[in-house]
């Protein structure tokens, strides 16, 4: 086996980046992707695929994309939950492709909610 060079490390810490800052709770957006059965089932997964998309294009590196459970709203599947720090959390149902890629550039590069696609903004802790 190879010994790693300094620059094999830089890309294994530049690839790890997202998990890292997670951890350190240095994110400034957290993206949450409903992943339970009827979320995947509804088209979960090509959202997830589209937001990471965009994070690469984007070249992003504080903002982390995690995914959940069943957020009890089953018919409203596929759903998204943005949090931006210091603002309250907006969750997105009936999503595609076009829609996510739409809330990432609107609400999470411009820090614009985009209000025609929301189902609801804050939570029970938010009042």
């Amino acid at each position: 086996m190879p010994k790693l060079t300094i620059e094999d490390i830089k890309k294994i810490r530049d690839d790890h980046k997202s998990v890292v800052t997670m951890r350190e709770g240095n994110a400034r957006v957290k993206i949450i992707v409903h992943m339970a059965t009827c979320g995947i089932a509804a088209g979960a997964r090509k959202i997830m695929t589209a937001i990471m998309e965009e994070m690469e294009k984007s070249k992003v590196t504080d903002v982390v994309v995690m995914s959940s459970g069943c957020a009890g709203l089953c018919s409203q599947e596929p759903m998204v939950t943005i949090n931006i720090l210091d603002n309250p959390p907006v969750k997105y149902a009936f999503l595609n492709e076009e829609k996510i890629k739409r809330i990432f550039k609107e609400h999470v590069i411009e820090g614009h909610i985009v209000e025609d696609l929301a189902l609801v903004i804050g939570s029970e802790m938010s009042y």
